[in-house]
């Protein structure tokens, strides 16, 4: 198959080409690199790609109207994986319109750009749990209205979702959502809590633990994440009767959700550390829990996210111990001495 993966140079998109890649499959990647968090993590991920034979790298924005055109109309795609996306609840308060041109104007160019490829078998999408937003039924089914998002984020992956079904209803095109759920592991995004736990402590500076750590999470390590997408990608959506759309949303999350609290206990142990705690309230945007119903992926591809959070833990402490041996973490994070780190991370 040839492959198109937005966001290669990203966390989830790394691990998904390096997989499909060994699979002896063709990948084209985009991304734009952006400075949302380091850059030297991003191009040190998408050295490893390009060691791969059978790997493409394209520098793009999903804004960018031309050449995303272009691109769909240069190469021919049989599977698209849109991962590329502003990520980020809190970052979506203070800088909205960084939301509105990637995660849905650059959605747009990703549809347009789908239903004019004849060749195009299915297009994967990476949707949010973030999308349950104020939902009080719990663990969250991809059955449930989602009609309370609490983040302008949360709103544009819940308005991907739409966009998708019109498309699919419209030009019937195969559209999957995968409503990921706080994914963890090696290589992953600096501004994700357990990242910011394990480097503040490793740098013996304190953290700021929101809602006192009663917050839970459904931590889902990244190897579960890309088996569940990549038996997804061999199933197609078909319609069910002749009036519904190839359309089709699962959640991708542990089914386990861990209290934030455990989280720091699991970390300490692994680092072989104690973390100095300031304990905060709950901060806007934020949701008290997620919790994922998978039924749907078990019945489909037979398949349940299982990896218990102190094995990925230990996987991603060893991860960071060796990448970060190269330099400094302060330097390789782009962090200077005497700035930032002088005050306690804030981490949720």
């Amino acid at each position: 198959m040839t492959i198109l993966i937005t966001g290669a140079a990203g966390f989830v998109g790394y691990h998904l080409a390096q997989r499909l890649l060994s699979e002896g499959n063709e990948i084209l990647g985009i991304d734009n690199l952006n400075d949302y968090y380091d850059v030297t993590l991003k191009t040190a991920r998408l050295a490893q790609l390009q060691k791969q034979p059978g790997f493409r790298f394209q520098l793009l924005d999903l804004a960018d109207r031309q050449g995303m055109a272009a691109l769909f109309a240069e190469n021919t795609f049989t599977q698209v994986i849109h991962l590329a996306a502003q990520a980020g609840v809190r970052y979506s308060i203070d800088n909205p319109m960084a939301y509105v041109d990637s995660n849905l104007v650059g959605f747009s160019h990703i549809l347009e750009g789908c239903r004019h490829q004849d060749s195009l078998q299915h297009l994967i999408y990476a949707s949010s749990s973030s999308v349950y937003g104020a939902n009080q039924k719990i663990p969250f089914s991809v059955h449930d209205p989602v009609d309370q998002p609490l983040s302008l984020y949360a709103a544009t992956k819940k308005a991907n979702e739409l966009m998708a079904y019109c498309y699919s209803h419209l030009y019937q095109l195969p559209t999957t959502g995968l409503r990921f759920f706080t994914v963890y592991g090696p290589w992953g995004r600096p501004d994700m809590a357990y990242f910011k736990f394990v480097r503040a402590i490793e740098l013996d500076h304190p953290i700021e633990i929101y809602n006192y750590g009663r917050m839970k999470r459904d931590f889902t390590y990244i190897d579960d994440i890309i088996e569940g997408m990549v038996r997804l990608l061999q199933r197609s959506p078909q319609p069910q009767d002749p009036n519904s759309p190839p359309y089709q949303l699962y959640n991708i999350g542990n089914n386990q959700p861990t209290e934030l609290g455990h989280l720091i206990t699991v970390i300490e142990s692994a680092l072989g550390k104690t973390a100095q705690k300031i304990y905060l309230p709950m901060q806007p945007g934020d949701v008290p829990l997620t919790y994922a119903d998978v039924d749907d992926l078990v019945a489909d591809v037979d398949f349940k996210p299982a990896t218990p959070i102190e094995a990925g833990i230990e996987s991603f402490v060893r991860w960071y111990r060796e990448y970060y041996s190269r330099g400094s973490a302060v330097r390789c994070l782009g962090l200077g001495v005497g700035s930032s780190l002088r005050n306690p991370l804030q981490v949720g």
